[in-house]
């Protein structure tokens, strides 16, 4: 964790990176760290609404293009990654300014976690096991603190749960006492808050963008890669509804309807995430984040 640094958050379509690139071109002389699990993927991204060419050439970004669609990528390698980054930020003598939306990664940034081992041969038995609620029902018995800390159509993260007991012969919530502690750190964390009905609007209006950009090509791409995509990256908000189109199992518009209410769901999810951290400050928008939010951003970058 690097003392000083800034957090922008909030739930996805919220503007938070809008609103980080005004503030660090504004600032000057500061890198941006994107807190993302699927940004970490390259070529995804459309669907992981990444930034641009052009604000990666106007302002540093750190957090993204980390490994191939079809690779497994984990908490661990992120924070070994971000380590390796915050090395070269602080040889630019440059700001850290953090884009937080995967919750989980930007506390294991900010506030350090002891992240259990890995088990791939049992991993990969419970993958081939599809049946998520009898996932989600036998985690329930071997740890019952880990299932009040998720959804129970959250497969990614039951299968990790599970693979962490089994593997382990300890409760999965008995690691990562960082996520239900907060520590004064030194990072300083705004966050951006919308009304309910605003923000499913932005969700909507930017899931239709991201289809009216290219989200199918994008995908057909991507399956056409002759290593695939890994079970996480196929998992991801609008890749794995558009995969079902493109197999022919979901017309368009039913495809874009379940990418929308998956995503508004999953915002959701995030502003529970976020609401229990006490030490961040939240910023309420009615029309224009980059507007109402920068100058909180900026007076933190001083």
């Amino acid at each position: 964790m690097t003392a000083g640094a800034v957090v922008v958050l909030g739930p996805t379509a919220s503007g938070k990176s809008d609103v980080a690139m005004h503030a660090a071109v504004a600032a000057g002389n500061t890198h941006i760290v994107a807190c993302d699990s699927m940004q970490v993927y390259r070529r995804m991204d459309i669907g992981t609404a990444k930034p641009t060419g052009s604000d990666r050439a106007t302002v540093t970004h750190h957090g993204l293009d980390l490994c191939e669609p079809s690779e497994r990528h984990t908490v661990s390698r992120f924070v070994d990654d971000i380590t390796a980054a915050r090395v070269d930020i602080a040889r630019a003598g440059a700001r850290e300014l953090i884009v937080g939306g995967t919750g989980l990664y930007l506390t294991a940034i900010t506030d350090g976690l002891t992240m259990p081992g890995e088990w791939p041969e049992i991993r990969a038995e419970l993958e081939a096991d599809t049946d998520t609620e009898a996932l989600f029902a036998r985690l329930s018995e071997l740890d019952p603190v880990a299932v009040t800390r998720m959804e129970p159509n959250n497969r990614r993260r039951i299968i990790r749960a599970l693979e962490v007991c089994i593997g382990s012969g300890e409760p999965f919530s008995s690691f990562g006492e960082g996520v239900s502690t907060f520590p004064d750190n030194g990072v300083t964390y705004i966050g951006i808050r919308w009304q309910r009905d605003a923000l499913r609007d932005r969700i909507a209006r930017r899931v239709h963008l991201m289809v009216g950009a290219g989200l199918v090509d994008e995908v057909r791409g991507l399956l056409a890669e002759p290593a695939g995509l890994s079970p996480t990256a196929a998992q991801a908000l609008g890749y794995k509804e558009m995969i079902d189109h493109v197999n022919g199992l979901a017309p368009l518009d039913v495809a874009v309807a379940d990418v929308i209410l998956r995503t508004q769901q999953f915002a959701v999810r995030q502003e529970r995430w976020y609401r229990r951290d006490p030490r961040i400050r939240w910023v309420d928008v009615e029309r224009d984040p980059v507007e109402e939010v920068t100058p909180f951003v900026l007076a933190a970058l001083s």
